[in-house]
C-alpha cells in the first residue's frame, strides 16, 4: 500500500513539473515583452534558495533538513586570531575550509577585496562569504553539509563576511 502512494505522489510531480515547464515555455514564447520580463526577473536575480525551499515543503514535502536541525560548525574550521576585515572578519591560521552552516553555493569567483571567493546560502537564509580559498572541491549549486571541507585558505588568512537580504550581519554574533 505504501509502494502505490509513493508511485502516485512521484508522478503527481513529474506531471506537475511537466505543466509548470510548459506553462513556462508558452509565457516566454508568446511575446518579446515576456521574454525580457522572465530574463529580467530570472536571470538577472540571485534566486533566494531558502524562500524557495519553504514553498516547495510546503506543497511537496521537505526535502533538505530544516534550519534548526542543523549543527552550528561542527567541521574542522580552525583559526587562532579573528579581526575586522572590511564588512567582514579575517581568520587567521585556517588551513582547509568547511562551511559554518549547511546550504546551496550560490557563487564562487572573485570579489573585490575578498579575492577568490564562495558563497553559500544557508536554509536560515543568510549568505556565507568565504574568501581568500584556493583548491576549491565544490560547483555551483552543490548542496553542501557543514561538515565537508570546500576549500584551502591561500595564506592561511579566511575572510568571512555574513549578510542577510543584502545588509552585512554582525561577524562575532557568528564567529
Amino acid at each position: 500500500m505504501i509502494h502505490k502512494k509513493y508511485i502516485k505522489s512521484l508522478l503527481i510531480r513529474i506531471l506537475l513539473s511537466i505543466i509548470i515547464f510548459l506553462a513556462l515555455s508558452i509565457f516566454v514564447n508568446y511575446s518579446d515583452n515576456n521574454l525580457l520580463f522572465f530574463k529580467k526577473n530570472v536571470y538577472d536575480k540571485s534566486l533566494n534558495f531558502s524562500n524557495f525551499t519553504k514553498i516547495y515543503n510546503k506543497y511537496f514535502g521537505k526535502v533538505l533538513p530544516e534550519a534548526e536541525d542543523l549543527v552550528v560548525n561542527k567541521s574542522t574550521l580552525t583559526y587562532s586570531d579573528v579581526n575586522a576585515y572590511h564588512n567582514g572578519a579575517v581568520l587567521s591560521d585556517v588551513k582547509s575550509v568547511s562551511p559554518f552552516k549547511s546550504g546551496i553555493v550560490v557563487f564562487i569567483g572573485e570579489k573585490d577585496n575578498y579575492g577568490n571567493t564562495i558563497i553559500i546560502q544557508g536554509m536560515d537564509g543568510i549568505d556565507y562569504w568565504y574568501g581568500n580559498v584556493t583548491d576549491i572541491s565544490i560547483k555551483l549549486y552543490d548542496y553542501v553539509e557543514s561538515d565537508m571541507v570546500i576549500a584551502n585558505a591561500t595564506s592561511n588568512k579566511l575572510y568571512v563576511l555574513f549578510m542577510k537580504n543584502g545588509e552585512v550581519l554582525n561577524f562575532e554574533e557568528f564567529i
